[in-house]
């Protein structure tokens, strides 16, 4: 049976030298980039050069120890009992026997757990296997992995320990006569059909409403099913509907549309068809220039390039107390929920709140703040109250970091040491249900760090948006079954600390407190991220995640991106942002590993506090 030809690597010499060195002088080696950058064309191509076998592993989040490693047959350990020839050898032992090459796709979706098998791998070039004895990797062996550093989903952090001992090739996408010459040299097309597949492609890279664009192979396929879809159709050109036919189809399932957007990948595509070819053109008109697709190296992370910091308001925007008559020019509903001094209408308030809710938590959130020490006092007991009522979004789920345990009767890897302890093998009898032991993925516990922005620029919407968000976080972690254990934090220019880790407070106490606070000056988000670090590091969890409720602009301190050490993941919800937030909040986020939900009304935050903790 006649195999396919090998694809041909289109540039990256830079890259194919740097890996062809890396490999030769005994070096292990991550390639990262996004998808359909070439990671693994590129090591094909440099193994079939250097004559070298290549044992493949797809990385997700079901490789066990076992899985990579190799076990036991069962049914041969019960005839012979444990010999080596009855041992399964595993990719990784075949990779090491054969001094092949071991290439672990998706490194960053490999459990912790699976990882930790390779740490004396890759220093001493040999395992350890318990009733096996110690396989000693051939001279040849070397490990290359991939991973995509942006994505967020099923993904988790790459231990120190393996970073450590392996090196590091950045692919990025390519040029655009090189991703040109590529989709030529995969689908055989050429002319102006190739260069608008590549253009449209690139395009989608730098749409401000995808956060993820596609890579070349969306434009390989785009070239394939519209001179297909011509074909099939009678056209000897292919027609401008054909072509949005052929795009939705090639597209649409490749690029990510910005969370919280409402917009269908379609429209975005429609609208990148319109630029490259009008609607009442016969075709797509002559380019005089490139497509601003991305240059070669890695692409930024979402949201990079916007401003580290900004001005803030004044220090009168975020004075500590608000006296009637201020209240009554921000608030057209102050007169009627507070008439008289000292007097808050709770019923009034319900009134309001029903109306429009937005408004009403607002005024909320100011009378907070009053000057009316009571009417202050009525106001933080009514939003302790009302703003966990608007919080609640249900248990949050245990997800993230798990850890391989055994259990009885359940599903995952035979576990033949327990299962032979709990069975006694007999001619007649068969193990129970019970009997069995097998080892599985279990959910670890996580450690939750809330960390509340209430500096000078948080007034009003802003301030009840994030403090029925801060609601949500707590209730989510009484309700769930894997406890959360969250910690609260306020900064401004300072960390306060209103709840430590492990340590319950009356959730409607915690957020009267939390509406009252009002910051000013300046904003220093590295220093809150430093300490909530502190307080995760001394949690019992196997996840370290802070959600951080803020617009990200920082004013003084450091730098945020550099403050995320001992943090496992760090989820942004920015309350009504504008396009500096926004740009900060989407970097910070992407750099933590989590995501960025924008919160403009009370019905954002539940969906936004379901996609961040369930």
């Amino acid at each position: 049976m006649a195999t396919a030809p090998p694809t041909p690597v289109v540039g990256l010499r830079r890259e194919r030298e740097v890996l062809t060195v890396a490999l030769a002088t005994g070096r292990h080696v991550v390639l990262e980039g996004p998808p359909g950058t070439g990671k693994s064309t590129l090591l094909r191509s440099i193994a079939r050069e250097a004559g070298q076998h290549v044992v493949f592993v797809e990385g997700n989040a079901e490789l066990t120890p076992a899985r990579l490693i190799g076990a036991f047959d069962p049914a041969q350990v019960l005839n012979e009992g444990y010999l080596p020839a009855s041992f399964v050898d595993g990719p990784l032992l075949t990779a090491m026997r054969e001094g092949g090459l071991l290439y672990l796709e998706e490194l960053n979706r490999v459990p912790e757990e699976t990882l930790n098998v390779l740490i004396t791998v890759l220093t001493e070039g040999e395992i350890a296997v318990p009733r096996l004895g110690t396989v000693t990797a051939g001279p040849g062996f070397r490990l290359i992995a991939a991973m995509n550093p942006f994505d967020a989903i099923g993904t988790a952090r790459v231990s120190q320990a393996i970073a450590d001992r392996m090196c590091r090739v950045v692919l990025g996408y390519q040029s655009e006569d090189a991703e040109r010459a590529i989709t030529t040299s995969v689908s055989g097309v050429d002319g102006w059909v190739n260069e608008l597949s590549v253009g449209l492609t690139r395009a989608t890279r730098d749409h401000r409403d995808l956060r993820m664009g596609s890579s070349v192979r969306g434009a390989i396929d785009l070239a394939h099913v519209l001179t297909g879809l011509a074909q099939l159709r009678g056209e000897d050109k292919p027609a401008r509907e054909t072509a949005r036919d052929a795009a939705h189809a090639a597209l649409s399932g490749r690029i990510k549309v910005v969370d919280g957007l409402d917009r269908t990948p379609e429209s975005v595509i429609d609208e990148l068809l319109e630029r490259l070819w009008p609607e009442d053109a016969p075709e797509p008109p002559d380019r005089e220039e490139s497509d601003p697709g991305k240059a070669d190296g890695p692409p930024p992370p979402p949201g990079s390039g916007g401003r580290s910091g900004r001005d803030r308001p004044s220090p009168s925007r975020g004075q500590r107390t608000m006296g009637r008559g201020e209240l009554g020019s921000r608030h057209e509903q102050f007169e009627e929920i507070s008439p008289e001094v000292g007097q808050l209408d709770e019923q009034a308030f319900d009134a309001a709140l029903a109306e429009n809710p937005e408004q009403a938590a607002a005024l909320l959130a100011d009378l907070a703040v009053a000057t009316d020490a009571t009417l202050r006092a009525q106001a933080r007991t009514l939003a302790g109250r009302v703003f966990i009522q608007l919080g609640k979004v249900g248990p949050a789920k245990a997800r993230g970091t798990r850890k391989i345990a055994p259990a009885t009767g359940g599903e995952g890897d035979l576990d033949l040491d327990r299962t032979l302890d709990n069975w006694q093998p007999t001619a007649s009898r068969r193990p129970r249900p019970d009997e069995i032991v097998t080892r599985g993925w279990t959910a670890h516990r996580r450690a939750v760090s809330l960390v509340v922005d209430i500096s000078g620029s948080m007034q009003g919407l802003a301030v009840a948006l994030a403090a029925v968000s801060a609601a949500g976080v707590v209730l989510a972690s009484e309700s769930g079954s894997g406890k959360l254990e969250p910690g609260v934090l306020a900064f401004g220019a300072q960390v306060r600390t209103l709840q430590r880790q492990g340590v319950r407070r009356p959730p409607d106490e915690l957020i009267g407190e939390l509406v009252a606070l009002r910051g000013h000056g300046t904003t220093d988000v590295a220093a809150a991220l430093r300490e909530a670090s502190v307080q995760l590091a001394g949690a019992v969890a196997d996840e370290r995640m802070v959600v951080l409720l803020s617009d990200c602009l920082h004013t003084s301190g450091a730098d945020p991106l550099t403050a995320l050490g001992g943090i496992d993941r760090l989820h942004v919800l920015c309350p009504l942002p504008d396009d500096d937030a926004e740009k900060a909040a989407r970097a910070l986020a992407a750099k933590g590993g989590g995501s960025y939900q924008a919160v403009r009304r009370l019905a954002d935050i539940a969906p936004a506090l379901t996609a961040v903790l369930c």
